[in-house]
């Protein structure tokens, strides 16, 4: 399998933690966004021009929850049983799915405008941050953050009493909390949990160094 990816890409960081936690034999291609040359590469395999993009044999899956789960699957297929991050079990299977969904219909979405503003728009136009938009990053925040604290009141993990993707799929975009000074710092259940997760082998093998991230979030 080769994977096409970069550190700075929080989708892609959902990807590179569960290859790490599934130790998957993956060949990893890192793309240079700035590079015409590798952007018409990753062109060649995503229409879409956007990170991470797995091949399988001639099988090619872009989306990054859709390349975590087959990745678990493909791991239990080759070993002959559920890997703990993606059970079987239908009614585990749809809570996993819903967090994924919800990570990325909701919650990176809102982190998004927030990095955009304060981290890339800067680099890639020139232009300042837009307090209007900032405004409205931290409000979508707000009301998703509140969402996934009031979850994991009185839980260790998403789903079940185990890490699985979805607790990745939902970390993932926290990678920024620290450079983009994301306003977290009121959900003491929801940093207790991702300090959790910071902690596992598979998200600190993948900790990128030029992306500060505090030792721990509890």
């Amino acid at each position: 399998m080769r994977l096409y990816t970069h550190p700075i890409s929080s989708n892609a960081r959902r990807v590179n933690v569960v290859v790490a936690a599934l130790n998957a034999d993956v060949e990893v291609i890192e793309i240079n966004l700035a590079s015409e040359s590798d952007r018409r590469r990753l062109g060649e395999v995503n229409p879409n021009c956007k990170i991470p993009v797995l091949e399988d044999n001639g099988f090619v899956l872009w989306e990054s929850c859709a390349i975590m789960q087959y990745l678990a699957d493909k791991t239990a297929q080759q070993k002959g049983e559920p890997s703990p991050l993606y059970p079987w079990d239908i009614q585990a299977r749809a809570d996993i799915n819903r967090w994924m969904f919800w990570a990325c219909q909701h919650f990176a979405p809102a982190i998004g405008v927030l990095t955009w503003e304060r981290l890339w728009k800067g680099f890639v136009t020139g232009q300042p941050a837009d307090p209007r938009e900032e405004a409205r990053g931290c409000e979508e925040l707000a009301q998703y953050a509140a969402v996934l604290e009031g979850h994991l009141k009185n839980r260790t993990w998403l789903v079940g009493d185990h890490v699985t993707l979805a607790d990745y799929a939902v970390a993932a975009p926290l990678m920024y909390r620290a450079k983009a000074s994301l306003p977290v710092d009121q959900y003491p259940e929801m940093l207790a949990w991702f300090g959790r997760i910071q902690q596992l082998p598979a998200w600190q093998q993948t900790v990128d160094p030029n992306i500060q991230e505090p030792d721990k979030c509890a």
